[in-house]
């Protein structure tokens, strides 16, 4: 058994699939490149905070993009791009 088996299970949110329901457990900035911090507060901003609950609803049909999103009780539609910065578990 593993000291951290949570880390067996952490993905991140772009890489999900359709009807994954999870927490959100952290944000990586450096997905972003130059515009990281700009694009971390937007997903803040939306509701992407530590210990949020997450759900993906809906898929779009070409290349699965864009994804709705529900954070908590809100529902956002999300680049599978920016979803790669969501840690989730």
């Amino acid at each position: 058994m593993s000291d951290y088996p949570h880390l067996l299970y952490e993905l991140l949110l772009g890489n999900a699939p359709r009807g994954f329901a999870g927490t959100i457990v952290a944000l990586k900035s450096a997905a972003y490149g130059t515009v990281a911090a700009e694009r971390e507060q937007q997903l803040i901003e939306m509701g992407f905070i530590e210990g949020a609950r997450v759900e993906i609803l809906h898929e779009g049909a070409i290349a699965r993009d864009p994804i709705a999103v529900r954070v908590d009780n809100i529902t956002i539609a999300l680049r599978r791009r920016e979803a790669m910065a969501v840690v989730v578990r």
